[in-house]
């Protein structure tokens, strides 16, 4: 049993999907449309640059979302392999869009637009140079917290993705963050900076929430193929109107990641297919549960590589 995994912002890079985007004409397609529908050329960003450009918020959630809707049309029609049977899509942050488009809740345009509109919202939700996030490495969720807790009158951060086991990310303002940072030196807690500008997936997102409401109400959504797992809860949902208030929550709401993780392979799932730019949520999987297999598909020769556990 396999689910299908979409990863989020960070996985971008100049020149993703190009090898696809040269060689089959209904990729160059689906470029052409997220030009039309943005009105400026996402495609040269994508395949050109530069780098700065393509970080921008309000341009990488898109751009991250076209590279992997292509895959997955490559997947299709280069393949044997039936994306359909996956007994669950899933996908991280702005990965969760790429889920419900490619499991035909949310049409390829409307998702273009969504994405778009929520860069541009997450990244005004505070003024520019004032938010930030930090990844914190080899410490456990539930010691975070005790952290937070125990110093929590002298700055307010949250967590903002439980990306795996010994991977926690947080968001806060930078004068908080940068205290946060103290504390961690302090305790000899590895943690890394990350290079954003904004505090993703904490409360300070309520404008962004407040934005993407009406956009995401006004989108139309069908009842998805295969069961969705939201970031949200970690849990799944094929109820268009819980997808929809999923979304909307997921702004202001950590990316439980581990526990949407853990929830598959409870579930039955042995295998993911990670689809694309990059292995993230490959090497994620992998820190979850040695034991599950993983493939990643990025590129065509990815698919002779594919190995299914029994």
């Amino acid at each position: 049993m396999f689910s299908v995994i979409f990863p989020g912002q960070g996985s971008q890079a100049v020149g993703m999907t190009k090898e696809l985007y040269d060689n089959f004409a209904y990729v160059k397609d689906l470029f052409e449309q997220a030009d039309d529908v943005l009105g400026y050329s996402i495609s040269k960003i994508i395949l050109e640059g530069p780098k700065e450009d393509l970080d921008l918020t309000e341009n990488t959630q898109p751009a991250i979302f076209l590279a992997s809707y292509s895959i997955f049309e490559m997947i299709k029609k280069e393949s044997n392999i039936n994306l359909v049977n996956a007994k669950y899509f899933a996908g991280h942050s702005l990965g969760e869009y790429s889920a419900l488009a490619t499991s035909g809740s949310l049409d390829f345009i409307n998702a273009i637009k969504l994405l778009n509109q929520r860069g541009k919202a997450m990244q005004t939700a505070v003024p520019k140079g004032t938010g930030g996030m930090v990844a914190v490495l080899g410490v456990e969720i539930k010691e975070i917290n005790k952290l937070l807790e125990k110093d929590q009158n002298n700055y307010k951060c949250y967590i903002a993705n439980d990306n795996s086991n010994g991977q926690v990310v947080l968001s806060g303002l930078n004068v908080d963050i940068d205290k946060f940072i103290e504390v961690l030196k302090e305790k000899k807690i590895k943690n890394i900076k990350l290079p954003v500008s904004a505090p993703f997936h904490c409360k300070l997102m309520d404008k962004a929430t407040s934005i993407m409401r009406d956009k995401i109400n006004n989108t139309n959504f069908q009842k998805p193929k295969n069961a969705i797992i939201s970031n949200a809860t970690g849990l799944e949902t094929q109820e268009i109107e819980k997808i929809k208030d999923l979304l909307i929550k997921q702004i202001e709401s950590p990316v439980l990641w581990r526990e949407s993780v853990i929830y598959m392979i409870k579930n039955g799932v042995t295998n993911f297919i990670e689809i694309g730019p990059g292995k993230v949520l490959s090497g994620l999987v992998k820190r979850i549960d040695k034991t599950i297999n993983v493939n990643t598909i990025n590129k065509l020769d990815d698919l002779k590589a594919i190995k299914f556990n029994d």
